[in-house]
């Protein structure tokens, strides 16, 4: 009976710790999410989005975007995921094109505060902010290929006539039910993730899955000693997960070759149950938002196998010729 009530109690806490940091997390997206929607939808009400399209056009058609697409780009960059759904959610974008969005910001989001983290943590910031922006256009415009997705037609002068042919009132009345609907279904999925990862700390579960998933870790390309900080940021994201991952490589000694391709493949494929699920409301198709960026972060780190084996066979003919000159 002890241990059992002992267990109840580590169950029930966990759970309260869960939905504390749930609701606390939630009311902290709010924040965010809420005032760049309502921004967002004014911009396109008002049509003063659509005049930068000249200027943006080139750099969005690349990945086979709408100009107007670059407000979500660019907030998800420099903040996160939750502020880019606002904006995405107030603009006019068609399923393909959010799937792009997504798709993009899924492996470049809040990329100055998680370039800082990899940076504490062994890697070069400046090196892991490229490199994430790198693939985030070659793995983007792939999808476009693969889903047939021509680049748009910059929007004419009668197109974005369409923003003002409803009143202020009306538009600001159907953004608040859109925003409304989207805050409930990200509400319904945030809770029981939180649970989940609070149960999953209670009861120190991490470090018994690096085991379990050693086979994953190979085929990643990983070494089981970085089980753990693969873990972590797969599950928590490199933001959430940054005191544990920071910590880890402080306290243990990792190969610096190891540590670069476990951060090349964690800045590509991170937060892969919370990031990915909360553009699931958005109608995406759950395919785009977890295998794209998983083949890329395997790809990526055979890559780097086959340039350092190229490195290695230059450097022995090379110290091979000098020997022979000598």
């Amino acid at each position: 009976m002890g241990k059992r009530k002992i267990m109840r109690q580590k169950i029930i806490g966990g759970v309260k710790n869960g939905l504390k940091r749930g609701i606390g997390g939630y009311l902290w997206l709010l924040k965010i999410l809420v005032p760049i929607s309502l921004g967002t939808a004014l911009l396109v009400y008002s049509g003063w989005l659509y005049s930068l399209d000249f200027l943006i056009q080139p750099a969005m058609g690349l990945l086979h975007l709408p100009a107007s697409a670059a407000l979500p780009l660019i907030i998800g960059l420099f903040t996160g995921i939750y502020g880019a759904i606002g904006a995405m959610a107030a603009l006019p974008l068609t399923l393909d094109q959010m799937t792009l969005i997504a798709i993009f910001l899924l492996i470049s989001h809040n990329i100055i505060q998680e370039s800082i983290v990899q940076g504490q943590s062994g890697f070069n910031p400046v090196v892991a902010a490229c490199f994430r922006l790198m693939m985030s256009v070659c793995v983007t415009f792939t999808a476009a290929f693969f889903m047939d997705i021509a680049p748009p037609i910059a929007l004419d002068a009668a197109a974005t006539g369409t923003a003002t042919s409803v009143s202020l009132g009306t538009m600001l009345s159907g953004w608040a039910w859109d925003m409304a609907g989207l805050g409930f279904q990200i509400f319904l999925i945030i809770m029981p993730l939180m649970v989940v990862m609070e149960l999953m700390k209670t009861f120190h579960l991490i470090q018994h899955l690096v085991k379990a998933i050693s086979p994953v870790l190979s085929l990643m390309g990983l070494s089981q000693s970085t089980g753990v900080l693969w873990l972590t940021a797969a599950i928590f994201g490199l933001t959430y997960g940054a005191a544990v991952i920071v910590e880890e490589t402080r306290e243990n000694t990792f190969d610096q070759d190891e540590l670069n391709r476990l951060h090349l493949s964690i800045g590509i494929n991170h937060a892969m149950i919370e990031d990915p699920a909360l553009f699931l409301p958005l109608g995406i198709f759950p395919f785009w938002l977890w295998v794209p960026r998983l083949v890329a972060a395997i790809m990526a780190i055979y890559l780097l196998h086959i340039v350092n084996f190229i490195r290695k066979l230059h450097a022995q003919r090379t110290g091979h010729k000098k020997l022979c000159n000598h």
